[in-house]
């Protein structure tokens, strides 16, 4: 399995619920990441995804794009909530075949934006 399709695999098992059977095959033992508002381990950041599917379930998760270079993987995704959508970039550095470091940037797409551009 490629950087790329790793990267894809854990953002949709993630996404859909399955964050416990993510971590476990593509996470490395001392992964961590940089979300602000949680600690930066592997247990905390796993416990607020789990949460998070549990008090708002994402609807779908759409990876638009995605890029490896070396060690580095970026995606940019369609996050669809019950009530939202949320363009989101998600970097994941590797070491070996795991991931070992995470970054995700979030940004909700407003309906009514002037850009006819779009975030996509």
């Amino acid at each position: 399995m490629t950087k790329k399709e790793t990267a894809i695999s854990f953002l949709q098992l993630a996404g859909s619920g399955r964050v416990e059977e993510a971590f476990d095959k593509f996470t490395a033992t001392d992964f961590f990441h940089h979300n602000q508002y949680f600690q930066g381990n592997r247990e905390a950041l796993k416990k607020a995804m789990e949460e998070a599917h549990h008090t708002s379930p994402n609807k779908s998760i759409e990876i638009k794009y995605c890029y490896a270079d070396g060690n580095t993987v970026i995606t940019h995704s369609l996050v669809v909530k019950q009530n939202m959508e949320i363009a989101v970039v998600h970097i994941f550095r590797f070491s070996g075949d795991k991931i070992v470091e995470l970054w995700d940037l979030g940004q909700p797409i407003e309906k009514d934006s002037p850009n006819e551009n779009g975030l996509f």
